[in-house]
């Protein structure tokens, strides 16, 4: 069986802290400790999330003696953007037939209630 690129991209984004440790990284370059600190899990794994994630080519790695620090690859995710862009102008456009309907209904109804109204006297009691 074959997956794409997308969809294991998808997968692997899938777990969540996989998704926490992306998170965390999105304002610049983080040390492992750093990361285990801001998200209250162990450092193996931290660090097995981060294989995954480098492997998957999500982030970049740079070796400061013993320490590891990651940051974000655009690229991935870009291409993810690109994959939705073709599903965001179908939604798009659903969305934009929607709109159009029901500003369609609302201004029958608005016609109805006029039309109602005057039809109708209002006798005080």
């Amino acid at each position: 069986m074959i997956v794409s690129r997308t969809a294991l991209a998808f997968e692997i984004l899938a777990e969540p802290n996989r998704r926490r440790i992306v998170e965390q990284l999105r304002p610049g370059e983080r040390s492992v400790s750093a990361l285990v600190s801001a998200l209250g899990i162990c450092q193996p794994g931290v660090s097995r999330h981060l294989r995954i994630l480098h492997r998957a080519g999500f982030v970049r790695v740079r070796a400061d003696g013993q320490r590891r620090f990651y940051s974000l690859r655009r690229e991935p995710f870009r291409d993810l953007d690109a994959w939705i862009h073709d599903y965001r102008d179908l939604i798009e456009t659903r969305l934009d037939r929607l709109e159009n309907l029901i500003e369609s209904e609302r201004v029958e109804s608005n016609s109805a209630r006029r039309s109602t109204r005057r039809g109708i006297r209002w006798k005080p009691k």
